[in-house]
């Protein structure tokens, strides 16, 4: 019977090797999560915004909240 020789475990520097790897793969997968979110959240958003701000008009919304009584200051218009 021959016994098989197991080799012994490399343990110097093993956490610096880790930690090199763990931490490439924690950044790229940050800055990929932040890309998407960006462009998915971000620039849906922004879009949003900007159709929103095509249509509407402040003065218009102004008369609305003035004739609402919303404002103490403003008297409704009669």
């Amino acid at each position: 019977m021959s016994s098989a020789v197991i080799a012994k475990p490399v343990m110097r520097g093993l956490l610096a090797k880790r930690l090199r790897f763990h931490l490439a793969v924690a950044f790229t997968l940050a800055f990929a999560a932040a890309g998407t979110f960006k462009f998915v959240v971000g620039e849906s958003r922004k879009k949003a915004y900007a159709d929103f701000y095509k249509k509407y008009d402040s003065m218009k919304a102004f008369e609305a909240m003035r004739d609402a009584g919303i404002f103490e200051s403003v008297k409704p218009k009669k």
